[in-house]
Parts: C-alpha cells; sequence; structure tokens
C-alpha cells in the first residue's frame, strides 16, 4: 500500500498526454485548449451607445437645452453620421457613434417635441458610450494553452472570428462492473442482490471529465468471462472496472488482468475510503481498478482518475477547485489513512453529511464537496478549511 500522493504522481507521471485535434467551436465545450489564443480584434470594434436615447455634444447639453433632432443610427451599419453643437441624433443600443458626438442622453431623460428633444437631465463625456477596445485590446491573449474551454470562451473566441480551434486529444472509455450480487435496474431483485449503480455514476463522472464513454458493462465473477470482457474492452483508451479489487476469493480482477500481460504500477492506496485501487497498463490502454462501494468509486475517481483524464486532454490544472469554508462541526481523524469527509458547503459554511461509511450513497448524493483529513487530524468547529468542491 502506497501513500495517497505517491500514487497520485504515479498515475500522473505514466499518462501521456493525446495528440491535439482541431474542432469546431460548436464541439469545443469542455475541451482543452491546445494551443494560445490571441485578440485579432478589440472588443468592442468601435465606440457605440450602451443605452438607446440620442447622442450629443456633451459640452452644448445640459437642463433645458433644445436640440434638434436630424437623423437616426439603429444598430447595423454606419450611417456615418455627422452631429453638431445644438443637434442630436436618434441612437439605439449598440449602434456606431455618430462622428463629433461624445455622450449619449437616455430617451428618459429627454422630452420629444416634433424634430427636437428638451433635456431633462445633464450629460457629461462619456455618458452611456463604450469605447473601442474597452474590454478588450488588439493582441491580447484570451484563452491559454491548457486552459478549460466554457460556454463563454466559445463566445469570446467566436467575437474574434474563430470557427474552429485547436484542443486536447479525445478520451475514449469503456467501464465494467462486476460482482454476481449485482442486478440491472429495471429487473426483479433475487435475495442478496442489490442494483448495480456505480457504472451509471462514473459514466457521468467521465463525461463531466469530457471523455467519450464508448462502452459500458457488467461481468460476474468468474475469471474465463472476466477475462473476455476485459480483453474486448482493452481497445478503449482508457479502461475503469469497478469492483473485484480487493483481496477476497472472489476478487479476480488483479490475476486477470497480470493474464492478460497487463503492468500493474499500484495496488492499494493509503486513502479513505478507497484503499483497493489498481493502477496500470494493458498495451495502449490505461487501466484503473475501483473499489466496489459506491463512495470509494467516487473519491478515487475524483482523486487519481479525474486528473489523468485531465492530462490526457492536455489540461493545464488538473485539481479539484479548492475554496476556504468555515467548519461548523468538530472533526477527528483516528483512521490509518487520509479520510476524505464527504459535506455540503452552503454560504460558506462546510458540514459533514449523512453516514461517513464507503457505501453511504444517500449521504454522497447530498454533499458537494470533500474535506480532506490527515492521519490524526483534528478539526474544531469554527476553524477554516480548505474544501474540494465536487458539484
Amino acid at each position: 500500500m502506497i501513500a495517497e500522493e505517491e500514487a497520485r504522481e504515479k498515475v500522473l507521471e505514466k499518462i501521456q498526454v493525446r495528440a491535439s485535434r482541431r474542432v469546431s467551436l460548436s464541439h469545443a465545450l469542455n475541451c482543452f485548449a491546445a494551443e494560445d489564443y490571441f485578440s485579432s480584434l478589440p472588443l468592442p470594434n468601435f465606440d457605440n451607445s450602451a443605452m438607446d436615447g440620442y447622442a450629443v455634444v456633451a459640452s452644448a447639453s445640459g437642463v433645458g437645452k433644445r436640440l434638434r433632432v436630424i437623423g437616426e443610427q439603429p444598430a447595423g451599419l454606419d450611417r456615418k453620421l455627422l452631429v453638431s453643437p445644438g443637434e442630436a441624433i436618434r441612437i439605439f443600443t449598440g449602434a456606431p457613434m455618430p462622428a463629433g458626438a461624445d455622450a449619449v442622453v437616455m430617451q428618459e431623460d429627454v422630452t420629444r417635441e416634433s424634430s427636437e428633444i428638451v433635456m431633462n437631465a445633464d450629460v457629461d463625456p462619456g455618458d452611456f458610450v463604450r469605447r473601442r477596445g474597452c474590454d478588450l485590446t488588439e493582441g491580447q491573449k484570451i484563452v491559454a494553452k491548457g486552459e478549460p474551454i466554457r460556454a463563454t470562451t466559445i463566445a469570446l473566441l467566436a467575437s474574434q472570428g474563430f470557427r474552429e480551434v485547436s484542443v486536447g486529444g479525445e478520451v475514449d472509455a469503456a467501464i465494467i462492473s462486476t460482482g454476481d450480487e449485482l442486478a440491472e435496474p429495471g429487473t426483479k431483485l433475487q435475495p442478496g442482490q442489490i442494483y448495480e449503480s456505480n457504472s451509471v455514476m462514473l459514466q457521468a463522472l467521465l463525461q463531466r471529465c469530457g471523455a467519450v464513454v464508448k462502452s459500458v458493462g457488467h461481468c460476474k465473477d468468474e475469471a474465463d468471462s472476466l477475462r473476455k470482457t476485459l480483453e474486448q474492452a482493452t481497445k478503449h483508451s482508457v479502461l475503469i472496472i469497478n469492483g473485484g479489487v480487493s483481496v477476497g476469493e472472489h476478487d479476480l480482477v488483479q490475476s486477470t488482468l497480470l493474464s492478460l500481460g497487463a503492468k500493474i504500477d499500484i495496488w492499494r492506496v493509503a486513502i479513505k475510503p478507497g484503499k483497493p485501487f489498481v493502477f496500470g497498463r494493458i498495451r495502449k490502454c490505461t487501466v484503473f481498478g475501483l473499489p466496489g462501494n459506491p463512495v470509494s468509486a467516487f473519491v478515487t475517481f475524483l482523486q487519481f482518475v479525474r486528473p489523468a483524464i485531465f492530462k490526457m486532454m492536455g489540461a493545464a490544472n488538473f485539481d479539484l477547485p479548492k475554496v476556504p469554508a468555515k467548519l461548523i462541526v468538530d472533526l477527528r481523524n483516528e483512521s490509518d489513512r487520509p479520510h476524505y469527509v464527504r459535506g455540503k458547503c452552503e454560504n460558506g459554511n462546510f458540514s459533514p453529511v449523512g453516514r461517513q461509511e464507503s457505501h453511504a450513497l444517500f449521504g454522497l448524493s447530498q454533499s458537494n464537496a470533500l474535506l480532506r483529513l490527515a492521519v490524526g487530524e483534528v478539526r474544531t468547529c469554527g476553524d477554516i478549511v480548505d474544501i474540494e468542491l465536487f458539484n
């Protein structure tokens, strides 16, 4: 059994970054940029109005002033209008500013009288004008290599005229659950059986990481069947095996992997929950064996599988987001392993949720964060702790 930090380092050391690819912006969500991107246009690209109103010369405007309306500039093509002192041009949000105008007065602050307006408020130069480049300058870095591409990132790239983006390679994955006790949801449970729930959880976690799940299957605790199933699944770049990785007589995963020529780098990690854990390779397939208990599978996925997937996809940061929170209960880790406490972070406070055993799926479902307690660590109510957010 190795330390958690050593296991994570060993996993990341063995993982290779996959070759980059070009995708359309509409397919770039949750990918990672494979290169730096820079702006070719300032934002906004021209001075424009931030309001519906009237473009005016500020020095010739003010309460009680009467201005002649000489034209209209809607959003769209610049009509190349010119405004002089004593004049106003009807303008709309996003429309280019007419030459000579240095301010916009809101339509609510004037009284329209035929072809004139009467000012009901003072106006200063720059009022309600979006200046060219005030948001983004030309040549500014807009996306860094390894940065996740979010919906807002896609909008920013599109604003610069990009139709495609270079992103990290795709990760295709297979999931195999094991165990005679598992029944498929929707079927009738037999005495001693439970519904299989881990594979759908792992599938969701992989999809959230941006991986593509190509295969999900189940295998009973039978060596020949397991061997055939594993052999077929190793055609994918990642294989996650759930259950059967402990030391019981029916835990056949490690021996079956070895019979297929797997190189096992890790077997058992000092982490709670989640000590039974396998990491290795079969040819070009990276293999993770996760514990069968749902909380253990969840925690080991977040701590070991997620960073590996992110590295494969070209991410610059592999860690879960961390935030400080105030602990509202006393906690102590009396285990011989670091313990990840499941709980809820809400309004800056963190509290454990439900039972903290490795089978306690309901408590996990109500949680959104993990608190790591080192061996022997004691925390008291009111302490500020760093927590990892997973929702």
